[in-house]
């Protein structure tokens, strides 16, 4: 690789290294989670959170917002959410005598499906063409998204009453499937001492803007992958679809994923090689 792509290399591994460096003052003890973040971040990709209450998903996604400057968005799935409280509908204006759109809450930089397995199939369909085109259809206008466009989904894995499982489409527009986990003892202390008089989540200030995050998701995607690694891809890919133990096989949506992740990894751990 040439010395000046090893420059722009290691410039996102510093970019990154700051940006859990600060998620890192309201996020404890989950510098793993925040990478794996940053990597679907960076190769344009959606992450599935999976875990129990309370362990700081919400929290992690609006630092997360905060320390890029994007605006942010929470929905709260429910059985009684309809697609368009997602995309947003077209209302009557009677002074025009025109329909106008009123967005809904995907057209936020980060978004945030909070318990998304428990609203309707309908409703989840609504995040496919978000999530995968990058943009939404309302009356059949078109709009395009803005840059970022992340979604980060959470589900509860240990409460399923009352559930609709994500469906295999669904599941498929994910680049990432991720559990928090607790906190350990010393960082539990930490979290205790740290929020008890102040919310640090108000000193988050942004540290890169839409056009460095373009920049950055270019250079992870001229990593250059070694033939070698991507023989080990495709026996991975492969070993999926053959193996009568797994229900269904890698896609080749995941395969350029794991391709797009690995190269990501790679940049952001740049300077530790």
């Amino acid at each position: 690789m040439p010395s000046n792509d090893l420059l722009d290399i290691s410039a996102v591994a510093a970019t990154a290294r700051r940006l859990v460096e600060q998620i890192d003052r309201v996020i404890v003890g989950k510098d793993a989670v925040v990478e794996l973040l940053l990597v679907a971040l960076f190769c344009d990709g959606h992450v599935l959170l999976e875990d129990v209450p309370g362990i700081g998903k919400t929290m992690l996604a609006k630092t997360l917002a905060r320390s890029l400057g994007c605006t942010f968005s929470r929905i709260q799935f429910t059985p009684d959410l309809l697609p368009s409280d997602i995309t947003g509908v077209n209302v009557f204006n009677q002074k025009t005598g025109d329909f106008e759109y009123r967005g809904g809450p995907i057209l936020a930089e980060v978004v945030l499906a909070d318990e998304i397995n428990r609203a309707g199939p309908r409703t989840q369909s609504a995040l496919l063409e978000a999530m995968e085109e990058r943009q939404v259809t309302v009356d059949g206008v078109t709009r395009p998204l803005a840059y970022p466009f992340l979604v980060l989904a959470t589900q509860n894995p240990v409460e399923l009453e009352g559930t609709f499982p994500l469906p295999e489409a669904q599941l498929d527009r994910f680049m990432l499937r991720v559990a928090i986990g607790y906190p350990g003892r010393e960082d539990e202390r930490t979290i205790l001492r740290r929020f008890r008089t102040h919310n640090p989540l108000v000193d988050i200030q942004p540290l890169i803007g839409a056009a460095e995050l373009r920049t950055i998701s270019d250079r992870c995607r001229q990593v250059v992958c070694h033939p070698l690694v991507e023989d080990y891809l495709l026996d991975l890919v492969s070993a999926s679809r053959s193996d009568l133990a797994v229900e269904l096989g890698v896609s080749p949506r995941g395969s350029l994923a794991l391709l797009r992740a690995g190269q990501a990894l790679a940049a952001l751990r740049a300077a530790t090689l």
